[in-house]
């Protein structure tokens, strides 16, 4: 799998792998195609040559003397008859060729010679007997016109076998695409459908192909995810209603102590100790709606964030913080949840910084940042993921706040994270938008 990750979609492996393989075949087709076309060309010329000796040795005579004699008529240009002294006694030598047909005029046996040049071509020498009268018959034949239909077969090849890796090329791309639609558009669903709905499912019946055994693996993966994290949302549920009833005790009483008559020291601790169960009380309610709802999307609850932003901050008692939220984008979650995800990080800029100022802008599609820029000492580089992890805190709170601001969003499909902003440092909360809603650039 590691493989398949660093070399592409699997449409273009096999897109590329077919190419390849025709490409391959295509060039090994045209080598053999040429040694072929080269050999079959030897032995035409070589015929050809054969057939003009034969038609010229088939002419000749013996003259009185025992010389040769050729009729003019046979003598074609470049055809030469040697007597069996190698003396020429009929027809031309080009001049090309002169050093050539001087070394076939004495041959005894069929030879053949290729001559190099700007003309090049390909020379036979015939020995004959007739009457008792020997001698040898030289002809020649020029290579050029038969080079010539070599380099358009070879143009061909080439031409035709750039068609065929294309169309191998396309045809790949044609039945991959037609063949692992399907697989798409099952990876699309389960996608989605983890994110916002555990509930549906492909249910492939009873079929046998492997589309089919694909939807049942899908089917079974989600039905662990949605096991998985109903069994994390009941836990969830049930530790924080245990938590909830003491933590409720603990506020009523240390609310009644403190209406009391009570020394400073006294009354500064259990100030603390109000303090700390408020936060945690908090806390604990964002759990339990974040375990009641699987999705938002399943709720179908939207609210403005700008209205989300406004409860938040009202929530802090803190009307400082500067908004530049657009009034019109509506976040596809509850009020509660929204609030939930922006309040921690609202919480530990105030307390850092002497100045926010919350602006959203637009992010990936379907989905809107919220910036949170303050003008605080900062996150480091190497702290930015740690600050999320449960119990990680700089302050007197418990750590639990970004964690579950990140958690939040994160059941949503978004993200909180911490970027290099205008003032210092910016946290980005990433939240879904609601359907048809946009986002405008400032």
């Amino acid at each position: 799998m590691r493989s398949l990750r660093h070399r592409g979609s699997f449409r273009s492996q096999l897109v590329v792998l077919t190419s390849a393989v025709t490409l391959l075949g295509v060039i090994l087709l045209t080598v053999v195609v040429q040694v072929v076309l080269a050999r079959s060309t030897t032995s035409s010329l070589d015929t050809v040559l054969e057939d003009r000796a034969e038609t010229v040795i088939s002419s000749v005579g013996v003259g009185p003397g025992g010389s040769l004699d050729v009729p003019d008529d046979r003598l074609e240009a470049g055809v030469a008859v040697y007597d069996d002294d190698g003396r020429l006694v009929a027809g031309n030598v080009p001049t090309s060729e002169g050093r050539t047909y001087a070394a076939l005029a004495t041959a005894t046996t069929r030879a053949t010679q290729d001559v190099p040049g700007d003309d090049e071509s390909r020379v036979l020498a015939q020995p004959f007997t007739v009457a008792g009268t020997s001698g040898v018959v030289v002809v020649t034949e020029r290579l050029a016109p038969y080079e010539r239909a070599e380099q358009q077969a070879l143009l061909v090849c080439i031409g035709a076998g750039l068609l065929m890796v294309l169309l191998a090329a396309w045809l790949a791309l044609w039945v991959s695409r037609r063949a692992l639609a399907p697989v798409a558009e099952m990876a699309r669903a389960a996608d989605d459908w983890s994110e916002h709905d555990l509930t549906h499912r492909f249910e492939p019946g009873e079929q046998r192909n492997e589309i089919a055994a694909l939807g049942r693996t899908f089917d079974r993966l989600l039905d662990r995810v949605a096991t998985a994290i109903r069994a994390e949302q009941r836990l969830t549920a049930e530790l924080a209603h245990e938590l909830r009833t003491p933590l409720t005790t603990i506020q009523a009483n240390t609310d009644l102590v403190l209406l009391q008559d009570l020394p400073d020291d006294a009354r500064q601790s259990l100030d603390d100790v109000a303090l700390s169960v408020r936060r945690m009380s908090t806390t604990i309610d964002g759990l339990l709606e974040l375990a009641r709802s699987e999705s938002s999307q399943a709720l179908g609850r939207s609210c403005r964030l700008h209205d989300a932003v406004t409860e938040a901050l009202a929530a802090l008692d803190d009307g400082t913080v500067e908004v530049a939220v657009d009034p019109e984008v509506r976040v596809l979650l509850p009020v509660a949840l929204s609030v939930r995800a922006i309040s921690p990080v609202l919480e530990n800029a105030r307390r850092l910084a002497s100045r926010v100022v919350v602006s959203t802008g637009p992010s990936r599609p379907g989905y809107v940042d919220l910036y949170i820029d303050d003008d605080g000492p900062g996150v480091p580089p190497e702290e930015r993921e740690s600050i999320f992890i449960p119990g990680r805190t700089t302050g007197t709170g418990a750590g639990l706040g970004l964690a579950l601001s990140r958690r939040v969003a994160r059941s949503m499909g978004g993200d909180v994270r911490v970027d290099d902003g205008p003032l210092h440092t910016r946290f980005v909360v990433t939240l879904p938008l609601a359907r048809g809603a946009q986002v405008h650039a400032r």
